[in-house]
């Protein structure tokens, strides 16, 4: 019995840790606008999708399959994806 509450003990914790690092990973605005004009909207774009999947599972109480995550989970992929590829570009100016 023991060892089962510590199993789901540690699935509790492993599942908080994960929900607090796709918080922490929420797309935000760090591309200058001045060097990279394209890449800085195409980085808000991504930063008001981001926020309407927020609203969109508040308004759902949370309950959308998990689908809503993994969309804000690429987003913030495409996201730091933008923000390299800014630094390349200013990399190799």
């Amino acid at each position: 019995m023991k060892t089962k509450n510590v199993m789901l003990s540690s699935a509790l914790a492993g599942v908080l840790v994960c929900a607090g690092v796709a918080v922490a990973q929420a797309p935000r605005q760090n591309i200058d606008p001045n060097r990279h004009g394209n890449l800085a909207e195409a980085q808000h774009h991504i930063i008001q999708a981001y926020e309407k999947i927020d609203a969109a599972r508040r308004d759902n109480n949370d309950d959308l399959g998990g689908h809503a995550g993994k969309a804000q989970q690429l987003l913030s992929e495409a996201d730091r994806e933008l923000k390299e590829a800014a630094e390349y570009a200013d990399h190799r100016r």
